[in-house]
């Protein structure tokens, strides 16, 4: 069944050719239906996949990441602590490592969360509080209201899960948008040339989901509603950490057992 059929809209917007800089009439983008099937024609199930706990957690940290998450307040409520548990541990070993040059501030993005919800928080490590909280889009090859599929290829309008770091930013046929570097081998790495960035999008706005009942899709951008995307793209300056988690999420950056010695000996710094 198509996604015509399904009630989806058709969209464009996360090729390279989509985001390279010039007017949007100069860059027309390939038809969708050629760049990946068409999401499941069942209606998602609303509840979550179970997460697993990230192994060899010493008590010191998980207890640390409670009193996070309880210090968070309401505007985390619906941050699992599981996922939040996840971004902690890959913050740690990839700030430790340099490949993340951004102290205090993670954001995490819960793809198996429905699109309905604000599923992308951005957190102040350091004062325990959430700076951003917004919905999010994924990629249209992934899902409807749940992303389940998950993809680095190029061609897959997919959603890629794993650990990112943010880059420069440009401004394109969307806008102002920030480009992203995937660290997670054979999950995320071919992000920066599919021109997976973050950017904003009508589709991805309270109000899309009030009139459609469901954000609408991107080619596998985690794309932002227009009123608040300057405010998280300026946020998530250049070396930040994001992680976007979904079923399957698999990361030698999950070490439960360095993350905790780093963070005895340097705590969120």
């Amino acid at each position: 069944m198509g996604l015509a059929a399904l009630g989806l809209p058709l969209l464009s917007g996360c090729s390279r050719a989509s985001h390279a800089e010039g007017s949007a009439d100069q860059l027309a983008s390939r038809p969708v239906a050629a760049l990946a099937p068409a999401p499941a024609a069942l209606p998602d199930s609303l509840r979550p996949s179970p997460v697993a706990a990230v192994a060899g957690v010493p008590d010191t940290l998980h207890q640390a990441i409670a009193r996070l998450h309880q210090a968070l307040g309401p505007a985390a409520a619906d941050l699992r602590p599981e996922v939040l548990e996840q971004a902690c541990v890959g913050y740690l070993i990839l700030h430790h490592t340099g490949r993340i040059e951004r102290s205090g501030v993670l954001a995490v993005a819960d793809m198996d969360l429905p699109n309905t919800t604000e599923r992308l928080w951005v957190i102040d490590l350091q004062n325990a509080s959430v700076l951003h909280r917004s919905l999010v889009a994924h990629g249209q090859g992934s899902g409807h209201l749940r992303a389940r599929r998950f993809s680095n290829v190029e061609s897959s309008a997919c959603t890629s899960l794993g650990f990112y770091r943010t880059s420069g930013t440009y401004d394109g046929v969307h806008g102002y948008s920030r480009r992203l570097q995937g660290y997670d081998k054979g999950e995320n790495t071919n992000v920066f040339d599919r021109y997976i960035v973050l950017h904003a999008a009508d589709y991805a706005s309270p109000d899309y989901v009030r009139q459609h009942g469901h954000l609408g899709y991107s080619q596998g951008c985690p794309a932002l509603p227009p009123a608040q995307y300057k405010a998280i793209i300026s946020t998530l300056r250049t070396g930040s950490m994001l992680l976007v988690s979904g079923p399957g999420l698999a990361s030698r950056w999950l070490d439960g057992p360095a993350a905790g010695r780093r963070f005895v000996q340097r705590g969120w710094r």
